[in-house]
């Protein structure tokens, strides 16, 4: 699987199935199930001075949402790791000084046919990155994120399991958009069909509350994000408690802190929830502590990287 060194070594690489090519040449044929149908099956990475962070866990997380959509593709586990680490590599080393990589894995199912059907059953593989936009929140990390809560619910489990990470998101599209208009640059928290709080359109959710610790939502409701397995990994370090229960919205009105966990910005606090500010001092101590705690696990000031790269 390495890299055909025939290749410009000037310019970034993406993998199509079985092929090394420039980045600008992949694309999806029109007529894929993952364009027509929306059926991918995705992981989204970053890096962390070149070097993909978490990425055992990514793959693991990657073959359980193949399982559940039955896809099948050619390259293995292992394919699938030595790519997206020379990927990584190769386009990091075109990035300026400071900046770093997100890596997407998309698969699909292949071909789509007239009849209703998949034409193809060799699935599409692609990886490819770009490079992170710290711009998009870079002023987050003091400032903090809004979020607005919305009439768009997270997909029902009886649609699919909330554990399949997929492109399919039109749901998150629609709840951005309310979330827009009520609170220009907020961010949508879907709640459940129970009303209960799931996640919100970029991230898990976390609640710091009084003599209970870290709080967020069960592991079989919303996607098991990786970054937030880090947060609970550096709660208990730091000994903290961290619990996964069912949550209302009053159990993030009546906390001490709120926080989102992410691939990309790996940890950012929360503002206010529908107009309701949480403390008078964002970021709040327990941010702090485990964004120190994580800068330690990532190599990197992971604040000031996005804010010096911006």
């Amino acid at each position: 699987m390495a890299i055909d060194p025939s290749l410009p070594r000037d310019r970034p690489l993406a993998y199509l199935s079985g092929q090394w090519l420039p980045a600008e040449q992949a694309a999806i044929p029109l007529s894929d199930a993952g364009f027509v149908l929306g059926t991918t099956v995705t992981e989204r990475l970053r890096t962390f001075r070149g070097k993909l962070f978490r990425l055992p866990h990514h793959l693991v997380r990657l073959e359980h949402s193949l399982r559940i959509v039955g896809v099948e593709p050619t390259e293995s586990t292992a394919d699938l790791a030595e790519c997206a680490s020379e990927l990584a590599a190769h386009n990091y080393a075109l990035l300026p000084k400071g900046a770093d990589l997100g890596l997407s894995i998309l698969i699909t199912p292949g071909g789509y046919g007239a009849s209703g059907s998949i034409s193809d059953r060799r699935p599409l593989v692609c990886l490819h990155t770009d490079p992170l936009p710290f711009r998009n929140w870079a002023s987050a990390y003091e400032t903090g994120v809004s979020l607005v809560t919305t009439d768009i619910m997270q997909v029902p489990a009886s649609c699919w399991p909330p554990e399949l990470k997929c492109r399919s998101r039109m749901h998150y599209y629609l709840a951005d958009r309310a979330a827009e208009m009520k609170q220009p640059g907020a961010k949508a928290l879907l709640l459940n069909e129970r009303g209960e709080v799931a996640e919100t359109s970029i991230a898990n959710i976390i609640a710091l509350r009084k003599d209970e610790g870290l709080v967020t939502p069960p592991k079989n409701d919303v996607l098991p994000g990786i970054t937030l397995g880090v947060v609970e990994e550096l709660a208990h370090n730091l000994g903290v408690p961290f619990h996964y229960r069912l949550m209302r919205l009053e159990d993030l009105f009546t906390a001490e802190e709120v926080l989102l966990a992410s691939t990309p910005w790996c940890l950012m606090p929360v503002h206010s929830l529908d107009g309701q500010i949480f403390s008078a001092k964002t970021p709040g101590p327990i941010f702090k502590k485990l964004l120190t705690a994580f800068n330690h696990e990532a190599g990197l000031q992971i604040a000031e990287q996005a804010k010096a790269t911006y």
